[in-house]
């Protein structure tokens, strides 16, 4: 079943006797594979000797391609793939991206750095205090909904409550990304995400920042926003109406401003407390130990498989993704043992996706009284 998931796979990852193999079948977008395997050998690092022998295989590209109406018979198990991301119409394995561990290539440093940063950056300018506008800064080109919320800018003629622009990062490394410091971006009191070609690595970052987050209704999810709530979290945008939605979002927090702060401090919180580095790998441990449950097979090393060992993956990088593995390098193992893992509830989870909904439907009332309201009165 494992050999299945091989037609797309990136590589292929064997953790064996507390040792971790890889056997690379392709080329990932810049150093994803890299990274993401960097990351592995941190959680046995960890985690040492904790975790079963088990072999998984990891596709790098962003969208998932384990669908589920492929498998609708019983008997025709999906193959396990493992992924940053997933929808709802597919089976893929969520797993958390190579830039908890650094994204060399843009200059982004590994999680637990950036959270104490961003931590920092958020006590400069105090939330009342920062500009009363949604801000958004990214690669437009990716998508089209990108494309699509750029026609919310602010103009002469009409105006959203946003300030949008478009991130150029080819001037941005030539310039020694001096305009893009995520610690630096904590400076409005909304802050908007909208997906990429799917979901977007950005996502950590902005909701980190205080902002009350705009979070533009996605297609896919990464592995924790599921735990998150509109109108405790973020606050969710019709991403069929964007630059309304936008506006009512923005008029709605410049109109509560102790809610709308307390949504941006909640989900910032909840970035750093549930999302910090221990709970990822906490997260991460779990996920390989249930997983290799699954398997009716005792896993071996390809032929073809290199054992990484840290100091060997350090000797071969080179500038910042030389930096960035020694500095997201686990140099000691974690004294604590793995968190508990909560038992399946299926009560609680019904719960909880109710509540999520209902706070969807009070915002699409609010906004559509807000709305008429606007109409009658022009």
């Amino acid at each position: 079943m494992v050999e299945g998931a091989r037609r797309t796979a990136h590589f292929r990852v064997v953790i064996m006797d507390g040792r971790v193999y890889v056997e690379k079948y392709r080329g990932s977008i810049q150093t994803r594979d890299l990274f993401t395997t960097w990351g592995i050998l941190q959680l046995v690092r960890w985690y040492p000797r904790k975790l079963p022998d088990l072999e998984l295989m990891f596709d790098c590209d962003d969208r998932p391609v384990v669908q589920s109406k492929d498998f609708l018979d019983p008997k025709a198990g999906p193959p396990p793939l493992f992924r940053y991301c997933s929808d709802e119409s597919s089976l893929d394995i969520v797993f958390p991206d190579w830039s908890f561990w650094g994204w060399g290539e843009i200059n982004i440093k590994p999680w637990r750095k950036v959270l104490e940063d961003i931590k920092e950056g958020n006590k400069r300018t105090k939330w009342k205090e920062r500009v009363p506008f949604a801000y958004w800064k990214g690669n437009p080109h990716v998508d089209p909904s990108r494309g699509d919320l750029l026609k919310c800018n602010l103009t002469q003629h009409q105006n959203w409550n946003t300030l949008l622009y478009a991130q150029d990062w080819d001037k941005e490394s030539k310039e020694g990304y001096k305009q893009s410091n995520l610690e630096d971006q904590c400076t409005h009191r909304y802050k908007i995400y909208i997906e990429g070609w799917a979901w977007s690595v950005s996502e950590k970052y902005i909701m980190s920042c205080n902002s009350m987050t705009l979070y533009v209704k996605p297609r896919f999810f990464d592995f924790f926003i599921r735990g998150m709530l509109p109108l405790q979290h973020f606050w969710p945008i019709n991403d069929r109406s964007k630059c309304s939605s936008l506006k009512f979002g923005v008029e709605w927090g410049n109109n509560h401003t102790n809610q709308a702060e307390a949504i941006g401090e909640e989900g910032s919180k909840y970035l750093q407390e549930n999302v910090k580095m221990e709970l990822v790998y906490d997260y991460m441990f779990h996920l390989l130990n249930e997983y290799s449950k699954l398997l009716k097979f005792r896993p071996s090393v390809p032929a073809g498989a290199v054992e990484l060992r840290p100091e060997t993956m350090i000797a071969a990088a080179e500038g910042l993704h030389k930096k960035f593995m020694e500095d997201s390098l686990e140099t000691s193992p974690n004294k604590a043992e793995p968190c508990d893992l909560p038992p399946h509830d299926p009560t609680v989870l019904k719960e909880f996706q109710n509540k999520k909904l209902n706070a969807l439907k009070q915002v699409e009332a609010w906004e559509k009284d807000y709305w008429e309201n606007e109409r009658k009165g022009n």
